[in-house]
């Protein structure tokens, strides 16, 4: 199962790279332009993150179009009925309703860090949104409007937010240098470079074989 998970999310990346490039190389410089002719301190793991949750927006449009994960067509507006047809353990149980949470668990843990909501209700309210919006797109191109997946998707938001108050919660507790730019700029440069290296293979340019 995680073989196949890898796998898909490597032919997503297969397909998105030369858009994806482009687009981050475009923002990256703006954004560096900006800060430099407003003098603004560049706090790079911030800026980092901003990137990353730009590459996970495309990749989740990428995954969730996905025309052999989305082959039905239709909708369903009675909660629970897909959740409930699908036998626990089996691979569409994995896909459809614990994918489903998954893939919003980054979302809901990326928007809580740019809202810094104090209740979970906003996390819930972007996340629905964003799902139904999701949903109806979907519904659009052929595919199929589930507000099963809007649940499962709000959920998986929620987990983000949960994930995002009990990282904060723990750091208070931590040593001082866990509050050091320093110490997040150069974990965010070493991720860096290990997506550029994993980018460049997917791109043919092989620096690991």
């Amino acid at each position: 199962m995680i073989s196949k998970i890898v796998e898909i999310i490597e032919e997503s990346v297969d397909k998105m790279w030369p858009m994806l490039t482009i687009f981050l190389v475009i923002i990256a410089t703006v954004r560096i332009a900006a800060i430099k002719s407003s003098n603004e301190r560049l706090v790079f793991y911030k800026e980092f993150g901003s990137l990353v949750f730009i590459i996970y927006v495309f990749l989740l449009y990428e995954l969730l179009t996905r025309t052999e994960l989305n082959s039905v067509s239709g909708y369903n507006l009675v909660p629970f009925t897909e959740i409930f047809r699908y036998k626990i353990g089996s691979d569409l149980f994995y896909f459809n309703v614990v994918g489903n949470i998954a893939l919003f668990i980054p979302f809901g843990y990326f928007i809580s860090t740019y809202i810094k909501p104090k209740r979970i209700l906003p996390i819930l309210i972007v996340s629905v949104i964003s799902s139904t919006t999701v949903e109806f797109v979907q519904l659009c191109i052929g595919r199929s409007f589930d507000v099963d997946d809007i649940l499962l998707n709000a959920i998986g938001a929620i987990i983000g937010f949960l994930i995002y108050v009990a990282l904060n919660a723990i750091k208070k507790y931590l040593p001082g240098i866990f509050e050091n730019d320093l110490f997040y700029n150069i974990i965010c440069f070493i991720i860096m470079i290990l997506m550029i290296v994993f980018l460049l293979n997917r791109m043919g340019v092989q620096i690991i074989a």
